[in-house]
């Protein structure tokens, strides 16, 4: 990959991952408030803006992220499936995406809730639930074991890359007879 090209992807997948974790703690944030508020408009407003924030903010980061960073790991010294940091980063990815693509029907579920309690019902607790703050917790966790990983990339060739690294060494230093 040219060296622009690089920095684009790469530039492109940090914006896409960072914004991705700022939308999870926004989402922790509305959880708690969401659990918390004693005032029904609000407990309710929560669960209304959740559904479609998710849809706006959370899924399109979440898919750029990981189609970013598969880019960037095909076109770079690294490799997609080299080094035991990058699958990680991988499956650390695809995970909170599928989750996050499934748990969207709970956010479709609770927005709907909330949209028929009326405010004159004046019971925020029939809305409340601890489920959206678990798994914005849980994704904050991963996303951060993900950022950790690319900060300090630990050492560890899977067996492909092992292979791969020995066959760039036999071609750079072939053996003599």
């Amino acid at each position: 990959m040219p060296p622009r090209l690089r920095k684009f992807v790469l530039t492109a997948h940090v914006a896409t991952t960072v914004g991705w974790l700022g939308a999870v703690v926004v989402f922790i944030a509305l959880s708690v408030i969401g659990l918390t508020s004693p005032d029904a408009q609000v407990v309710r407003a929560v669960y209304l803006v959740m559904e479609p924030a998710a849809w706006f903010v959370l899924v399109p980061l979440s898919i750029a992220s990981l189609s970013t960073g598969i880019i960037q790991s095909l076109g770079t010294p690294w490799g997609l499936f080299q080094h035991y940091w990058v699958l990680f980063k991988l499956l650390i990815t695809v995970v909170a995406t599928i989750i996050l693509l499934t748990y969207m029907e709970t956010f479709r579920f609770m927005a709907d809730v909330a949209a028929k309690t009326t405010s004159s019902s004046g019971d925020p607790d029939a809305l409340r639930s601890p489920s959206p703050v678990i798994h914005a917790a849980l994704a904050l966790l991963g996303l951060l074991v993900a950022t950790t990983l690319s900060v300090y990339k630990p050492r560890g060739l899977t067996p492909f890359g092992s292979r791969a690294q020995r066959a760039r060494q036999a071609a750079t230093h072939p053996r003599v007879r």
